[in-house]
């Protein structure tokens, strides 16, 4: 998976860490603490708010990286991003792409390789992305290719929150609509941890090396 990808210096290390387990049962992680994003939540729905909500999001050099989009139950039906999620550790942004579109200030974001942007199974949501609005994605991190090092085997979100944060995220809004008129409390918790638990998976891997 190359192209996009950051040439972090901690990413490239050839040693090989160990303290983690290399995989999780779901039984395991059901006896884990539930938890959820505790910080702001800044939800970005108007056009003309993106502009300064990116010029905030410019001040962090690392960012966990998320999208929704509104589930398709009919076979041909395929919905553009709802979402876009970028989180700091006690801040999260969420941009209505749906009600403010995937704008220039956005697309430069993006396209800062100065910014790391941390996801996970980020390939897909890039692409998505780039139907919006092309733009060249730079400085994102693929947690999946870093737990590698780690011999992490199990790289999906909830089973990588478990073993490296020893938590559990719920996944209980997961195919809600994504669309809706306001988004309910539930789905913003939702859609802000996702992003922020990446964000402090990579920092818990980068402070073990």
């Amino acid at each position: 998976m190359t192209g996009f990808f950051h040439n972090d210096k901690s990413y490239g290390m050839k040693r090989m860490i160990n303290s983690y387990a290399p995989a999780i049962s779901s039984d395991e992680i059901k006896s884990l603490p539930l938890s959820a994003f505790a910080g702001e939540i800044v939800v970005v729905d108007d056009p003309e708010t993106v502009p300064r909500a990116v010029k905030m999001l410019e001040s962090y050099d690392l960012l966990g990286f998320d999208t929704e989009t509104k589930p398709a139950f009919k076979k041909g039906v395929v919905n553009g991003v709802a979402l876009l999620q970028l989180a700091a550790r006690d801040r999260v942004f969420i941009f209505r792409l749906n009600k403010t579109g995937f704008t220039a200030p956005l697309a430069s974001l993006l396209s800062n390789k100065n910014i790391l942007k941390v996801g996970a199974a980020i390939r897909d949501d890039i692409k998505s992305l780039q139907k919006l609005n092309q733009f060249r994605a730079e400085g994102f991190i693929e947690l999946q290719e870093m737990v590698k090092k780690y011999h992490i085997s199990d790289s999906g979100l909830r089973k990588l929150a478990g073993i490296v944060l020893g938590i559990q995220i719920s996944k209980s809004q997961q195919v809600s609509n994504w669309e809706r008129k306001v988004l309910t409390d539930s789905q913003l918790i939702y859609a802000a941890t996702d992003a922020w638990v990446c964000h402090e998976i990579y920092r818990k891997l980068v402070a073990h090396d």
